[in-house]
């Protein structure tokens, strides 16, 4: 299961991986006013998805000494030390956060975010607040099964898009 790091997630499986795009997304948030600061942000979020490129590479043709190579690198990315305060603690938060965000050593096959989970359940919360809710319980199951047969064919591009209801 990959999940962004909220605590409701913790207790359901054994081993949870972490979604490198949402860990990314803290970084990126950052604003930096000073122009070192600025540079130091820029260089490092370079370095971060270069490492995410590598990690892309590692699924593709994993191997054990790649494993071993990319768990060391981890350890150098997230020791850097960039004199910019606010990247330094999440530089460190991250390097925390070693284990479920490197288990993609150890299943390959696994994706390296959530993107795909959290855009498919986007459109039924977009549905929600447009409908605002439903007045039975059937009425909820009715527009949960409608939205999924929908949803199911936008993924499989099928002709039953062309319908307009």
């Amino acid at each position: 299961m990959v999940v962004d790091d909220a605590p409701q997630f913790k207790l359901l499986t054994e081993e949870l991986a972490l979604c490198w795009v949402h860990d990314g997304r803290h970084d990126k948030n950052l604003t930096p006013i000073i122009s070192d600061h600025q540079k130091a942000l820029e260089d490092f979020l370079t370095q971060y998805w270069d490492y995410y490129q590598r990690l892309l590479d590692y699924k593709k043709a994993p191997s054990e000494a790649l494993a071993h190579q990319l768990a060391q690198d981890f350890d150098v990315l997230f020791l850097t030390h960039t004199g910019y305060d606010a990247l330094d603690e999440r530089i460190l938060k991250t390097k925390e956060k070693k284990e479920p965000l490197l288990l993609v050593l150890k299943y390959p096959e696994m994706p390296l975010h959530n993107n795909a989970s959290e855009l498919a359940a986007r459109s039924q919360v977009r549905k929600r607040d447009v409908s605002l809710h439903t007045m039975t319980q059937e009425g909820t199951e009715a527009n949960d099964t409608f939205l999924s047969i929908v949803q199911t064919c936008k993924k499989l591009a099928h002709p039953c898009l062309r319908v307009h209801l």
